[in-house]
């Protein structure tokens, strides 16, 4: 394992990273409304400060050799119990500044869209102290030494998450998904909270640099069980396969926190767990196996929903069900995949900010309306906005030289390096992605206007398109630096470890061929919804459509499999309660009043009646004792 460092400098302000948006939040959630008309601009510099230290540090660490780039800072010892000991303390290496680094400024740019997007929103100062408690919880997240802490910022991510989701509560639409994703991601936390347990009592110890130097001494079996429990907790925090119907409702929130949380930060942190922890599955190759096997299905689930939602929101929901989906299967590919799982997460975490953040600059021209049979024409009215969107949409379909050709075809180069059959499946989902988001650009900014009479399209104020060129511009040219400029394999390689192997035929085979699927894909939604009338009232579709606009019966299966039979057992329960616990127990004091008060009858207070009674009673005791004899 790679020693750490000592955190001197800039680096000794590891938890200023935490402590200023967590401050920032405290702050705002408990300051009141003297807070209000300042607050929204302390959310902001909170974290655009945490950004500024983030970046100080990349640079930093940019100056050392790589087997010096780790950093450790120990506050205090948090929890201690005999041998047990975890200590308030954080790692920053080159896989957390990866993470800090987009959390921070995507975040920032989302908090100062914000200012415009919610600038009319009665309670705008508790949305951006919410804002800032995400920020911090993720990034405690991110920046933990043992996994017992980095818990702690899996919880709070949660929490945040919940009350964002759930922000315009006075919409039941919305108390119901905020509550939805809290209990669905419960289910996952599950996974974690038990990986720790058997993490302990397997290894003695929850940090990272003890559990990864030791792993090697596990039995399979062991660490293919821990491989297992944390692919269920990344599977709830990323939405995926079983436990991905959360995120199409949580598109209820406002549209920064469908940016922020389901696109560049919250959806990402079961891929930042499953690649720091790649030294268990490195070694459990069945635990591996199942991460690629849930990213497949789950990448081409979202893919088909995301090709029949007529809601933008929940279209660009299922495409991150998609791509997170590659993420996932590039880090189950393991050492060959482990860095490409993490450039796409890079890239994807821009242009699909800038995706969603250009889909809520659409909804504050359409008064809200996200229905985009409700479109049509809109790159007229809405030229900054159109031009950015549509140059994110180039980045995640893969179009050359933005993002996403890059990251994305890395994965498929690494699939085809493992199996053939998943180099195919990734390779065809890139396909639909050009279908689903080639429809999405054609039902929105082209084709006839089809608006409502009230609605009245205009361009978003600068506080909001400013932030869209800059992800635009990140879009265009990010992907270009990390692989020309900031060689990401090479910077990663000292945390996950980097192995290639030699494909069958020349990389620019397949990257022609996903090409050429993608364009494929495009053309049949550009004719299909550009080139065609766009019906306002969807038709009735065939059997696969309809399946996808319900989300491919997800919350059938899941009330069919899990609300029902806990329904029908509650219910259970309370008859046994009733009738079973509550009848003997009643029915027991009934039968001891019963029997009291037909005793108490005999308690006349005569001494003749007593006197009888004990006559008789010795008249009975003489006859047994007679009968008794003679037998």
């Amino acid at each position: 394992m790679t020693e750490l460092m000592p955190a001197e400098g800039v680096f000794s302000l590891i938890w200023v990273l935490i402590a200023l948006p967590l401050a920032g939040a405290a702050i705002l959630l408990f300051g009141g409304r003297r807070t209000n008309s300042w607050g929204p601009y302390l959310g902001v510099l909170t974290v655009a400060a945490s950004g500024v230290i983030g970046v100080l540090m990349l640079l930093g660490m940019m100056q050392n050799s790589p087997e010096q780039r780790t950093y450790g800072q120990t506050l205090f010892t948090w929890v201690f119990s005999g041998s047990f000991q975890a200590d308030m303390a954080f790692q920053l290496d080159q896989l957390s500044i990866i993470f800090v680094l987009l959390i921070t400024i995507v975040g920032t740019l989302i908090h100062v869209y914000s200012l415009g997007y919610m600038a009319h929103d009665d309670n705008r100062r508790k949305f951006f102290g919410e804002l800032n408690l995400f920020v911090a919880a993720m990034l405690l997240l991110v920046l933990a030494n043992n996994y017992l802490l980095l818990y702690v910022g899996w919880e709070g991510v949660g929490l945040a998450s919940y009350l964002l989701i759930s922000f315009w509560q006075h919409k039941p639409s919305a108390a119901a998904a905020g509550k939805k994703a809290f209990i669905i991601n419960r289910v996952g936390d599950v996974g974690l909270s038990l990986a720790i347990m058997l993490m302990f009592v397997t290894f003695g110890s929850v940090g990272f640099q003890d559990v990864f130097g030791v792993a090697d001494q596990a039995s399979e079996g062991t660490l293919t069980a821990i491989g297992l429990l944390l692919l269920l907790a990344a599977c709830g925090k990323s939405a995926q396969f079983p436990l991905q119907s959360w995120l199409l409702d949580a598109m209820e929130g406002p549209t920064p926190v469908s940016a922020l949380i389901h696109a560049a930060t919250m959806v990402t942190a079961g891929v930042y767990l499953i690649v720091r922890s790649n030294v268990i599955f490195t070694a459990a190759e069945w635990a591996a196996v199942a991460v690629i096997v849930v990213g497949l299905i789950t990448m081409w689930m979202g893919a088909i929903i995301g090709s029949a939602k007529d809601d933008i929101k929940k279209s660009l929901a299922g495409s991150t069900m998609s791509q997170i989906g590659y993420m996932i299967t590039a880090a189950g590919l393991g050492p060959i995949g482990y860095v490409f799982a993490i450039f796409h997460l890079l890239t994807h975490g821009v242009f699909k900010a800038g995706l969603f953040l250009g889909a809520g600059s659409v909804m504050h021209g359409m008064n809200d309306n996200v229905n985009m049979r409700r479109y049509g024409a809109l790159r007229g009215v809405m030229v900054i906005t159109a031009g950015t969107f549509i140059i994110c949409y180039l980045a995640i379909i893969g179009i050359p030289p933005f993002d996403g050709f890059f990251s994305k075809d890395d994965i498929i180069h690494a699939s085809f390096e493992r199996s053939p059959i998943i180099g195919i499946l990734a390779m065809l989902a890139a396909g639909l992605t050009g279908f689903y988001m080639t429809r999405m650009v054609a039902m929105t900014f082209f084709g006839k206007a089809r608006w409502e009479d009230d609605a009245h399209p205009h361009e978003s104020p600068k506080v909001m398109t400013i932030p869209l060129i800059i992800l635009a511009i990140g879009a265009t040219f990010l992907g270009m630096a990390l692989v020309y400029w900031g060689n990401i394999e090479s910077w990663l390689e000292p945390v996950t470890g980097v192995e290639t192997v030699e494909l069958a035929l020349p990389s620019w085979v397949y990257e022609l061929t996903t090409l050429v699927l993608v364009l494929i894909g495009a053309a049949i939604a550009w004719v299909s919804y550009a080139r065609r009338d766009v019906p306002v009232e969807a038709p009735h579709g065939s059997w696969l459509t309809r399946a996808a606009r319900e989300e491919l019966y997800g919350n059938q299966v899941n009330d069919a499999l899990v609300v029902q039979p806990t329904y029908y057992t509650s219910r259970l329960l309370v008859w046994f309660d009733n009738k079973g616990v509550d009848g003997f127990v009643n029915g027991s004091a009934a039968f001891v009043g019963g029997l009291s008060g037909r005793l108490r009858r005999y308690q006349t207070g005569f001494a003749r009646s007593y006197a009888l009674s004990m006559v008789g009673g010795a008249v009975l005791v003489v006859l047994a004792l007679v009968l008794v004899r003679m037998s």
